[in-house]
């Protein structure tokens, strides 16, 4: 009776388990869609039709004069900023995980402890004396003001991450390679950084993402367009069409559609590579 029960109510469970995916997929593409929808639209058309009416013809024009304007600019800032700050972060953190993971100093415990204890560090309780050091430094207001912030928030988690996946790689390669006559750097480079991949792929598309979306470093630390980055160019475009809806969700848009692609590619190694440095060994 129990089995009979049971194969009863799997069907049940997958519809269930299908209804609520379909509920969360809704929740999370409808607003995407109204975005893409309203910015296709001509001003006139969105405040005279429904906020949900599908536009009578689609209208390209906020779109032209979204990227007349200093979009490109924006974008640039971001590739630099981000890319730059995502290598320094993947290097770094690479290389301090391989020292506490595997090589043997002083403090070593309590140094990751350290590196631990910096993830709960609120970053706007630094935004004062990171502005005060970067104008001292004669930084503020350059692409290179926001990469020492970037980084410096992005390696704790970075580093944790990565130092836990490299603990699951054999020793018996390292002891190989030891043999061999290979000293720890070599090591590194040629067994640890190669294995880690899926691990270096997790860091670096998750800390992509978030450094895309970053506001209040960018907003504190530049001043002028020629050094922001995209989130700085919806502030900016919200105040150029204060009134022109579409024009801003073309903004919205056009900022959103690198992200989505780089994690709709990549969402897979991510997950693999949190799932690969928590389920080995």
């Amino acid at each position: 009776m129990s089995t009979f029960r049971m194969r009863v109510s799997e069907p049940g469970k997958r519809g269930v388990s299908y209804l609520l995916a379909l509920v969360w997929l809704a929740v999370t593409t409808l607003p995407f869609l109204f975005v893409i929808v309203t910015s296709l639209k001509s001003q006139e058309e969105s405040f005279s039709s429904s906020v949900w009416a599908l536009p009578q013809r689609a209208d390209f024009s906020q779109y032209e004069s979204v990227l007349r304007g200093s979009f490109g600019i924006y974008l640039r800032n971001s590739c630099f900023v981000v890319g730059l700050s995502v290598l320094l972060i993947v290097l770094l953190s690479a290389m301090a995980a391989y020292a506490f993971a595997r090589l043997d100093f002083p403090f070593r415990k309590t140094l990751f402890g350290l590196v631990v204890a910096a993830m709960i560090v609120p970053i706007h309780a630094t935004l004062v004396p990171i502005y005060l050091l970067i104008r001292n430094i004669g930084l503020y207001d350059t692409a290179f003001a926001l990469i020492g912030p970037y980084v410096a928030f992005s390696l704790p988690i970075s580093i944790f991450i990565l130092t836990e996946f490299m603990r699951q790689i054999p020793r018996e390669l390292e002891e190989a390679a030891c043999l061999d006559g290979c000293g720890p750097l070599t090591i590194f480079w040629r067994i640890y950084f190669p294995l880690s991949t899926p691990g270096l792929a997790t860091v670096a598309i998750y800390n992509a993402v978030a450094l895309w979306n970053e506001f209040i470093f960018a907003y504190v630390l530049t001043s002028t367009p020629a050094h922001r980055t995209l989130p700085l160019a919806i502030w900016d475009f919200q105040g150029q069409y204060s009134s022109n809806v579409p024009a801003m969700l073309a903004v919205v848009t056009l900022t959103s559609l690198p992200l989505i692609v780089v994690y709709a590619f990549g969402q897979e190694r991510v997950i693999k590579g949190m799932m690969a440095g928590s389920l080995k060994g």
